[in-house]
């Protein structure tokens, strides 16, 4: 503060960590100058144009925390290519509902049916809503939580698998798992259906094959049944992307 009780602009913006409208002050003074812009007006764009930035870096934050192995939205999803889904079937996971209402998403198909592609999107999109995510394999996930039962860590590696707004598991069914599989995963999904904090699983094997993938078959019962009480099944079928992919003619 100065004697007249006025403050340095820059010093007061950096203390109060405001550092958009610290780097936009100027050009905005510049441009509310020569458009005759009121005081309003002036402070309602800086404000503005904090909040879009601190929204930008909190996604940014987000999507890495997140640990996709790559970005995918729903506006890249090639509905016209993969028809056995509509975008409308989804409109219940692409909103505040699915975190709100702990809403669960089973995806299946065979390999390249787009499922990794659709649970990313709709766990992005959870994101860009406010949301925080995880990501991970069926074998990461009960890998992690086999190497925590044996060393005595359980509840620290449960919690990043429960805590996080929304969990995506990948690949169910795809590798072969240890006897304890079935109790790792019932953990997590249990824990977060107590919640009521979404998940969302990609399998190309059907639910009721579970029993055989995780080598118990009455807790992957109570496994599906979780999952089904307030969430969908979708099933993806047709071509696969990657074939699709590899027969397009090289151009000549």
């Amino acid at each position: 503060m100065t004697r007249d009780g006025s403050c340095d602009l820059e010093a007061g913006l950096k203390r109060l960590h405001l550092p958009t409208i610290r780097r936009m002050c100027g050009p905005v003074f510049e441009q509310a100058e020569k458009e005759g812009w009121t005081y309003r007006e002036v402070l309602e764009r800086l404000v503005a144009e904090e909040i879009a930035n601190r929204a930008e870096t909190r996604i940014k934050r987000s999507t890495r925390k997140a640990k996709f192995p790559f970005l995918k939205t729903i506006e890249e999803f090639d509905f016209e290519f993969q028809r056995s889904v509509r975008r409308q079937m989804l409109g219940r996971f692409l909103g505040p509902e699915l975190v709100e209402e702990g809403r669960m998403l089973v995806l299946l198909g065979e390999p390249g049916r787009g499922k990794t592609h659709l649970a990313i999107a709709i766990a992005y999109k959870a994101i860009q809503g406010g949301y925080d995510a995880r990501f991970t394999t069926a074998a990461q996930l009960l890998n992690e939580l086999h190497v925590a039962a044996r060393e005595g860590e359980t509840a620290a590696a449960l919690a990043e698998f429960v805590s996080p707004d929304v969990l995506v598991i990948d690949e169910l069914g795809y590798l072969a798992y240890g006897p304890d599989a079935a109790n790792s995963l019932f953990h997590v999904v249990d824990q977060r259906y107590l919640k009521r904090r979404p998940i969302i699983i990609t399998s190309n094997k059907e639910p009721d094959a579970w029993g055989a993938v995780l080598h118990d078959a009455d807790l992957a019962d109570a496994i599906v049944d979780r999952l089904q009480e307030n969430g969908d099944v979708i099933r993806l079928k047709g071509k696969s992307y990657r074939r699709r992919k590899a027969e397009v003619p090289a151009p000549v």
